[in-house]
């Protein structure tokens, strides 16, 4: 474990004894302070995805939402300190500073919770190794050729990728058309080379469905150059991949960031800040889904390596960063590493997460793949959750074809995409009841093991499971409408198709989750019903929820004032 010192106020003395040696400083932010940003305006911050995202479960936007305070950034540059990191969820910031007045000024602000000297962030050695050479992803391609067409029974000629597709009954979820659409993935990895020409992703950019792209180990880079790692562009295919008789990907109707955080020719901590800052901007960006086919145990200073007492879901940068995206909302998905066959064999973080949907892998048949981690996490809980084909999988190559490809990160995204399928089906239900879903669906559900998790999902099995909660009687919501939107007065008129006379309520919650608006006991009749909200107190610009309920029953809608 990396050693760390801890520098309080009253470890002044030990600070500025440093000073000279260290350059580079963690800073822990005591809160957020009087900002100028504010959870009542949070369109200043947050995408109205976003927002929307965190309405549909009933997450409120809290302190932790709002960027770190710009004016205590400014009074830690006039000090002289370079500010080359932020984190919001963190509340952190990462500073390099040169000499010993600069540091005890820093000390002296009340709003600085302590400083962690670390110069080792950017600890490289160039070259040492490459990128699938890493413990954790170490993918092998055996393969490089055109496959022929293949008959498929399902309506979607998946070709060789069919066993990896009909493994989770994923080909049945496709045949009643649910294919990720409405659904947004951040896939935050190494780089995509070649994914902006590549006929494997033709559909994603004739559809508009690749919405951006981010660097965030090179800000401004270009994440397809050829100096870029191909490893999350054979991550993508996956998912988004549409070559009929070759490969289709697990949901390749659903939109997607490509964010990287790795750098490929090393292995040093400052990855992991990267990944969180991504994992933040795909929060704000309203993402529904992270795929993370990355994982850290080792560096290239030994000095700097986790350890499995580290790998308890609540110490690593990396881990703490998932955890904090799942708590917004988002359905964290993660391989568990390629460490089985090696000394280390435990999962890697953030695959530790205890709010984190971590993938191991299986082969063809549905046998264990020797090189997939292992649980338990340091605490005792059982890892992987689910497991999926992670042993000669099928990848797109460049610039066209397909390959067959080994590793926990292969797997992950076949299950990333199958649970935006799933959550398009059931789009009322949160991120981990998803995650729940899948678990409970498994082949090993009734006996969870450390090799396999809860073992192969079903995806039709998990929406059925899912439908059981609610459909306890048959749903008699038919249609759910409101006019005028965007609201244009306090009054709001609400259209309502039933199939069944009913008493239901009606609630309003603003983009903090707070219920602004309740009127209960409504009658309704089958058939149309027309209802008048009146006396609502003004509302402010912004975005809200509309929820129709009568008790066992949810229908919601988005209000924009």
């Amino acid at each position: 474990m990396k050693k760390i010192y801890l520098l309080f106020l009253f470890l002044f003395p030990v600070i500025l004894l440093h000073a000279q040696e260290k350059t580079l400083y963690v800073i822990k932010l005591a809160d957020k302070g009087n900002s100028r940003y504010s959870i009542a305006k949070p369109t200043a911050f947050l995408s109205a995805k976003s927002i929307e995202r965190r309405l549909r479960q009933n997450i409120p936007i809290d302190e932790a939402d709002l960027p770190v305070n710009p004016d205590y950034m400014e009074e830690i540059s006039r000090e002289g300190a370079e500010i080359i990191y932020s984190s919001k969820w963190l509340n952190t910031l990462i500073v390099r500073v040169n000499n010993q007045s600069i540091l005890t000024r820093l000390v002296a602000k009340p709003f600085i919770k302590s400083i962690y000297s670390n110069d080792r962030l950017f600890d490289k050695k160039q070259g040492n190794k490459s990128f699938f050479e890493k413990e954790y992803i170490s993918e092998s391609f055996v393969t490089n050729s055109h496959y022929k067409n293949s008959s498929s029974p399902n309506s979607l000629n998946y070709g060789a990728s069919s066993n990896q597709i009909s493994m989770i009954a994923l080909n049945s979820m496709h045949d009643l058309g649910y294919l990720g659409s409405g659904m947004t993935i951040a896939v935050i990895d190494a780089g995509f080379r070649s994914a902006n020409t590549m006929a494997a992703f033709e559909n994603l950019r004739n559809n508009n469905a690749i919405k951006g792209t981010r660097d965030f180990v090179l800000p401004g880079n270009n994440v397809y150059q050829n100096n870029i790692s191909t490893h999350g562009t054979y991550v993508l295919s996956i998912m988004g991949g549409w070559l009929p008789g070759q490969l289709i990907g697990t949901a390749p109707n659903a939109d997607y960031w490509l964010l990287r955080s790795e750098d490929a020719n090393s292995e040093y901590l400052m990855e992991e800040y990267y990944w969180v800052s991504a994992a933040e901007f795909a929060d704000s960006v309203g993402a529904d889904i992270i795929n993370s086919s990355l994982g850290y145990t080792t560096f290239d200073n030994p000095a700097d390596n986790h350890t499995y007492a580290d790998m308890d879901g609540n110490t690593t940068v990396i881990t703490r960063g998932a955890d904090w995206a799942a708590s917004r909302g988002i359905l964290v998905v993660s391989s568990a590493g390629n460490s089985g066959n090696s000394s280390w064999k435990y999962i890697s973080a953030p695959a530790d997460g205890d709010s984190v949907l971590t993938v191991g892998a299986v082969n063809a048949q549905g046998i264990y793949a020797s090189f997939s981690s292992t649980g338990p996490t340091y605490d005792g809980r059982i890892k992987p959750d689910v497991t999926a084909q992670g042993a000669g999988c099928v990848v797109a190559t460049i610039p066209e074809g397909i390959a067959n490809g080994d590793g926990t990160s292969f797997s992950s995204p076949i299950i990333a995409g199958a649970a935006a399928c799933l959550w398009q089906a059931n789009p009322s239900y949160s991120a981990q009841e998803i995650l729940n879903a899948l678990k409970q669906s498994a082949s090993l559900a009734s006996k969870p093991n450390n090799q396999l998790g809860w073992g192969i999902p079903d995806v039709m099995k998990a929406s059925g499971q899912l439908m059981a909660i609610i459909v306890q009687e048959s749903d008699p919501f038919e249609s759910l409408n409101a006019y005028p939107i965007p609201l244009t007065q306090d009054q709001l008129m609400v259209s309502l198709d039933m199939g069944k006379p009913k008493n239901i309520d009606i609630r309003i919650f603003n983009a903090f989750g707070k219920e602004i608006y309740l009127r209960n006991n409504i009658q309704v009749q089958s058939g149309k019903n027309l209802i008048a909200l009146k006396q609502m107190e003004p509302l402010l610009k912004g975005i809200y929820m509309l929820q129709v309920s009568d008790g066992y029953h949810v229908r919601t809608l988005k209000l924009i004032k």
